[in-house]
């Protein structure tokens, strides 16, 4: 006969039922997680207008006023946008180093960019090349205003057949979330806004570089300026 303790044959079965029972699922704390981070997203997005302090028509503007006074000079031109800029906004908001250009390969397309103002909500660059170029736009989490200050820039979105173009002196507006096949031709360049979330944009700025031409010197470079930018506009509570 066993002379086993029935309490303890007991004790070791719920023990091993115990053993024998899976981890509780993390599922209920990520949704937790996602639905908290959901919800600061929602109201940040709300309010982020707040935050600017660029407008599109005002650029526009600028830059017409920009072209008229300087015909077929694209260097003058830039000069006076940033002139202007720096009277309406002050130097704490935007680059002066005119000669500050780093080239720059995204969605397919290659050009060389000049980082006049970058934050979390707003950046302000100009984007060109002297022998055209054609790419992908990308889909971003900004709003996108392209005013062409030299050349043409021609563009493309499915279902519509038609050629989109944009001569000097337009303005390339693209929605935040929209898509197009893009065409610089040769020597066009553009004062480009975007407005909205920056920092998710970054990554089409940079994948082509680690992904295909491998030019670490300008993916250093436009890391270096457009963090230093953001980083001087959030010192002085620019977000």
């Amino acid at each position: 006969m066993s002379t086993r303790d029935p309490k303890v044959v007991v004790v070791r079965a719920k023990t091993a039922g115990l053993e024998r029972q899976p981890p509780p699922s993390r599922w209920p704390k990520y949704l937790i997680i996602f639905m908290i981070l959901s919800a600061i997203y929602y109201v940040l997005d709300s309010i982020k207008e707040r935050w600017y302090i660029f407008d599109p028509t005002e650029l526009h503007d600028l830059a017409k006023a920009a072209i008229a006074q300087n015909p077929d000079n694209t260097t003058l031109v830039i000069s006076h946008i940033v002139s202007n800029l720096i009277e309406t906004h002050g130097i704490k908001h935007i680059n002066p180093r005119e000669d500050e250009w780093v080239f720059n390969n995204a969605g397919g397309a290659m050009g060389a960019m000049y980082v006049i103002h970058a934050s979390i909500t707003e950046y302000l660059i100009i984007f060109g090349t002297s022998i055209g170029t054609e790419g992908h736009t990308g889909r971003h989490t900004a709003d996108d205003y392209f005013n062409i200050l030299q050349g043409e820039q021609w563009a493309y979105s499915p279902p519509s057949l038609a050629k989109e173009v944009y001569p000097a002196g337009s303005v390339h507006h693209l929605p935040r979330g929209m898509v197009k096949q893009y065409k610089m031709h040769d020597g066009c360049f553009a004062l480009e806004y975007a407005r909205g979330w920056i920092p998710p944009m970054l990554p089409f700025g940079l994948a082509d570089t680690l992904t295909s031409t491998l030019d670490l010197g300008a993916f250093y470079d436009t890391a270096r300026i457009t963090g230093r930018e953001m980083i001087r506009n959030l010192l002085i509570g620019k977000i």
